[in-house]
């Protein structure tokens, strides 16, 4: 039967022909590109290290309209919606407490939604998905080394148990310290301090007394908000979904902490509050309700000079290969597009050339993933010096057409015949960070 997508056909133009894809990680990024590619017919098998996915991990996750579009495409918007938050509009303070902003949030942004809920919970529905479609996904398996052949067109790991797998490609996508760098860089790089970390936290409403206290209540009144306090090298947004039962927590500080080993800690409540002392007394009055905290170290990694391997058989994506800061809120989103540009590229390469796919969706990827990250830096950066009396939409949290208007996947139908040939005629040329 003859296949089209966005208007080109596959059984006359491209070869479709299952290639397997063997993705290290059942993350975010992990889980989108196992979906794509199963969509796009190829054969997938997940491996990640831990015995159990868990569903309550984790606190607040955003998936931007760019991402959101391939959730409805996935059929998964009603099971979604429900859990998550639905807030219209992000009130910001300056520290002193005083309202400096109102920025509409809309429900429908360049004809698709945002999902902004639990980490765990809506990872958990794209996991469910994964395993519907016929991935096949072994835990348990902790990879030690990445190799590849592109003789043989092969790649593979080895676990510590002493399992091997192999695949006519391995992706990366397995966070910050992927041992998959090491074979697409040729040297071990290590994670940076950004300067700053992240005590982070999400808890029941009214279990937590919330709505009990004059101070707290405002995030329970029936309806979804989300409020902001930004202030000297520190920013405070907390939010509630679920009609106003559940609250997140996210505070973002200075912290020059050594994170060699870990990066994730158990916060103690007392430092917590004491990083927001001298602030609106509202912010101690929610922090101090949540019940726990996770002391998230915000990693930095130098941008890569590429994300695939020498022979072409080896990727990174997501965080393996792009680390966001939170100020982005693109982190899953540009992993969900990761993937379903690789799986677009895989598609129309096919499993011979499986080298020039992989070219094809760097050169797709890469200035626009950078581009993004630094929306993120310049958020931050600009949250945390402004000064008193700056008021008004200068302050907003962007949201451009160019990243939430964005379709990966018609895009990529769109220019891979023209990049591909260029590749073949021309020769890849790595890619160049943006100035």
């Amino acid at each position: 039967m003859q296949q089209f997508f966005y208007g080109i056909s596959l059984s006359r133009s491209y070869p479709v022909i299952r290639v397997k894809v063997l993705i290290v990680g059942c993350g975010y990024a992990g889980l989108g590109c196992a979906i794509e590619c199963i969509r796009k017919g190829h054969e997938v098998v997940i491996l990640d290290k831990v015995q159990v996915i868990k569903e309550n991990l984790g606190d607040v996750l955003s998936l931007g309209p760019n991402a959101g579009r391939f959730v409805e495409r996935w059929g998964l918007h009603e099971e979604l919606w429900p859990i998550c938050g639905h807030a219209r509009f992000l009130h910001l303070h300056n520290y002193q407490g005083e309202l400096i902003n109102t920025q509409p949030l809309p429900e429908i942004e360049y004809g698709s939604r945002a999902y902004n809920g639990h980490r765990g919970q809506v990872h958990a529905v794209l996991y469910r998905h994964a395993l519907e479609l016929g991935a096949q996904v072994i835990l348990g398996q902790n990879v030690i080394g990445y190799w590849e052949n592109a003789e043989t067109g092969k790649a593979g790991v080895k676990t510590d148990s002493g399992d091997s797998y192999e695949a006519d490609l391995v992706v990366g996508a397995d966070g910050v310290r992927s041992k998959a760098r090491k074979i697409v860089l040729g040297y071990d790089d290590r994670p940076k301090s950004s300067g700053y970390a992240i005590y982070r936290a999400w808890f029941d409403a009214k279990a937590q007394g919330i709505d009990q206290d004059s101070l707290t209540d405002f995030m329970c009144k029936g309806e979804d908000v989300v409020y902001g306090w930004i202030g000297p090298d520190m920013h405070f947004i907390t939010s509630c979904s679920q009609g106003g039962q559940a609250v997140s927590c996210v505070l973002t500080h200075k912290d020059d902490a050594d994170i060699d080993e870990s990066w994730s800690f158990e916060g103690k409540k007392e430092e917590v509050l004491d990083v927001v002392r001298g602030w609106d007394p509202r912010c101690a009055a929610v922090l101090s309700k949540a019940p726990s905290f996770v002391d998230w170290k915000l990693v930095y990694r130098d941008p890569l000079p590429t994300w695939i391997s020498k022979g072409g058989h080896v990727v990174l994506i997501g965080d393996a290969a792009h680390p966001f800061l939170p100020t982005s809120v693109q982190c899953a989103s540009q992993a969900i597009e990761d993937g379903v540009v690789l799986a677009v590229t895989l598609q129309l390469a096919g499993k011979a050339q499986v080298s020039l796919a992989v070219k094809a969706w760097e050169h797709l990827r890469y200035e626009r993933v950078r581009i993004a990250q630094l929306m993120g830096e310049s958020t931050r950066d600009k949250w945390h010096r402004a000064s008193s009396d700056e008021r008004g939409d200068a302050l907003d949290l962007p949201r451009p057409e160019w990243l939430f208007a964005f379709d990966a996947e018609k895009d990529s139908y769109g220019r891979y015949a023209k990049v591909a040939e260029d590749i073949v005629q021309h020769g890849y040329t790595a890619p160049k960070l943006p100035a």
